[in-house]
């Protein structure tokens, strides 16, 4: 029985085919090494331990120089690549699209002549295992699957610079995401805003101020240690409060989240029972905001400091899995009058989040995204790409590859969709049926390369590790920075 007759879905073999041709057509400078180093790294037997070893494989029809001179030499259109993913379907959550963004590094600590390289936290498996090492961070834009799954659709990928500030890169990715989104018809007017959840490494209101034009709503994980205010009291209310009049405050009683006396009654409490944690029980409160200060990220704002008001929402569940005790989390929405199920559906979408974990994993120990020594960041951006589109094939490959499952592994049960490694493990079978636009190579001969017993006479350049641009802290700073 052939591969075509036995999948039986012709719609998403072509649309696979399709992905694929419009794939080369984005590559300009060796497009041919391009291509079939990105078929090499769907095909190859197991995790990819180096690149090199991908020249040998049989669908990579080229000498190791020429995957090296694709790396360091080669051109690809990256902006035809991020409107060809946003074109593809997307999964949604009962119509809505659910974007997730977080940074991953790769860690070059050894290599002290990469330039731009910056200081990435590193978590380990408790407080005290984590580390600082150089590296190169990388900030991934995905949509998120409703279903409790492995896969994700990366949109997009950036690398942090030394003279980069975070926020405002992850605020203009974001931006560009969202408007390639509408652009592609993906989102229309009428539809619900697409919802983009992140960590508490971001500054969810500072990002909620920056895109309050676009039709999204963000919701992000505050740390339990955060202080915000309540809503300003009416004028009738504070003329109640103090007869003998004053000046209106701008922001209301503080509330501590590390401090239960601070808290008010909720505005919406829900309770749902789920398979994985047990008994969920949300509390949120409507229009609490952060008292902002002239500093720090507000440094440059001119005016008066804006106030971002949104839902606060507390998450306790029984257990985690594996028994596990749970603290609760601490969310916030930028959307407020928020109804029980608007409650329930923000948090419900922020666990899908850690779904994003799961291809970082995929990325670093299966397709050897952080594997290469490479010297040149740029390089560095070309393999990342490379790895995102492979990563593309594997997903829409995933309802054309039977499971080739090993002995020793579980039988995936009917209906579900394989993981992307087992994809991966078919995709060899896959590719014969698949187009294939690169052009056979032609026959040359390696070049001389360095005369024998000849020594380098152009050392590289150690590069500093860091940022190379200091933000000012206070006002003083920035306005003797102005003069």
């Amino acid at each position: 029985m052939s591969v075509l007759q036995r999948v039986g879905d012709r719609d998403a073999f072509a649309g696979l085919s399709r992905f694929r041709r419009a794939f080369y057509e984005c590559l300009s400078a060796r497009a041919d090494a391009f291509f079939e180093l990105t078929d090499a790294l769907l095909c190859a037997d197991g995790p990819v331990r180096t690149p090199v070893e991908l020249s040998l494989t049989s669908e990579h029809r080229r000498g190791y120089g020429a995957l090296y001179g694709a790396l360091n030499h080669g051109r690809l259109d990256v902006d035809r690549l991020r409107d060809l993913l946003v074109s593809l379907p997307l999964p949604r959550f009962d119509g809505r699209i659910v974007l997730s963004v977080d940074v991953s590094p790769w860690l070059r600590s050894d290599a002290a002549c990469s330039p731009e390289r910056l200081f990435c936290h590193v978590h380990g498996r408790s407080r005290e295992a984590s580390q600082i090492i150089p590296g190169w961070p990388y900030s991934f834009v995905a949509v998120l699957t409703p279903d409790r799954t492995s896969w994700t659709q990366v949109l997009d990928a950036v690398r942090l610079g030394p003279a980069d500030d975070a926020a405002a890169v992850t605020a203009d990715q974001l931006r560009a995401v969202v408007e390639r989104l509408i652009a592609a018809g993906q989102w229309q007017c009428g539809d619900r805003d697409i919802l983009i959840v992140m960590d508490a490494g971001y500054d969810v209101m500072r990002l909620a101020w920056v895109l309050r034009d676009l039709p999204v709503e963000l919701v992000g994980r505050l740390r339990s240690g955060r202080a915000l205010r309540l809503p300003a009291p009416s004028r009738e209310e504070f003329a109640l409060a103090h007869p003998r009049g004053g000046r209106p405050p701008k922001h209301g009683k503080e509330f501590s989240l590390a401090r239960p006396r601070t808290w008010e009654e909720p505005s919406v409490v829900t309770v749902n029972d789920t398979p994985r944690y047990g008994k969920a029980e949300a509390r949120a409160w409507d229009r609490l905001h952060p008292e902002l200060q002239q500093r720090s990220a507000w440094i440059d704002h001119d005016g008066e400091l804006p106030i971002i008001e949104g839902t606060l929402i507390r998450l306790e569940v029984d257990h985690l899995p594996r028994d596990r005790d749970a603290p609760p989390v601490w969310l916030w929405s930028s959307a407020t009058d928020a109804t029980p199920s608007d409650v329930d559906f923000a948090w419900s979408s922020y666990l899908r989040r850690f779904d994003l974990e799961h291809t970082f994993r995929l990325f670093k120990q299966s397709l050897g995204w952080a594997r290469p020594r490479m010297r040149d960041p740029h390089a560095a951006d070309r393999w990342t790409w490379i790895v995102v589109i492979a990563h593309t094939q594997l997903r829409l490959a995933a309802p054309l590859t039977a499971d080739q499952r090993k002995p020793w592994e579980k039988v995936t049960r009917p209906g579900t969709v394989l993981t992307p490694t087992r994809v991966r493990r078919g995709f060899r079978h896959l590719r014969p049926h698949l187009a294939c636009p690169a052009r056979v190579p032609k026959p040359s001969r390696p070049g001389p390369g360095r005369p024998p017993g000849s020594k380098n006479r152009h050392p590289a350049t150690h590069q500093d590790v860091g940022k190379t641009v200091k933000r000012p802290a206070t006002l003083t700073e920035r306005n003797q920075a102005r003069c």
